[in-house]
């Protein structure tokens, strides 16, 4: 006959460091934050900007998962003030990264989904010393097709190609006219 050991569950490293939760909180707002969810939180969020820049929403969607949204809004804006997170710096890689590949009207959208500010997207398209709009767009254009369209069908097939690059309608159609000239 075999006796059963009562035996625990180990407990769970990451239940004891979060604070508690429900109406019965007593860990007392922002201030009072346990000091090793923040250290925690403020690691990852510097490993995470250790391998790329990222904007304060992508943080906060990417630490989501390991506390609570006032104390990831506090490390991240502790990260801000050190100098250490700057969506001015992310949506400048990202242009200077991608420009060659996309339009002006992609590139824009993209830092919009991130989480940019329309004004400082703005501000970096103007300030970014990109070729012009139709000198992107072809080069873009010669990468992908050996030809000029040769019918409608195919010259719809390629404006689609462009317009999904986020080139405007007139660079399109200034292209694709040149080139079966």
């Amino acid at each position: 006959m075999q006796v059963m050991q009562n035996k625990s569950p180990p407990e769970n490293s990451a239940a004891r460091s979060s604070p508690p939760r429900g109406p019965g909180n007593t860990w007392g707002g922002p201030a009072h934050f346990p000091q090793e969810l923040r250290q925690s939180l403020r690691q990852r969020a510097i490993r995470l900007l250790a391998r790329r820049e990222h904007t304060r929403v992508e943080l906060a969607r990417k630490l989501a998962p390991h506390g609570e949204p006032e104390v990831i809004e506090t490390v991240i804006a502790e990260l801000a003030r050190a100098g250490l997170q700057s969506d001015a710096r992310f949506a400048e890689s990202y242009v200077r990264s991608q420009a060659a590949r996309l339009g002006a009207a992609r590139l824009a959208q993209t830092l919009r989904t991130r989480g940019v500010d329309a004004a400082l997207i703005a501000a970096q398209l103007e300030s970014a010393e990109l070729p012009d709009e139709m000198a992107r767009a072809a080069a873009v254009w010669t990468k992908k097709f050996i030809a000029a369209p040769a019918d409608r069908r195919e010259w719809a097939r390629q404006a689609r190609f462009l317009q999904g690059r986020g080139f405007s309608s007139e660079t399109i159609g200034k292209l694709l006219k040149a080139a079966q000239a």
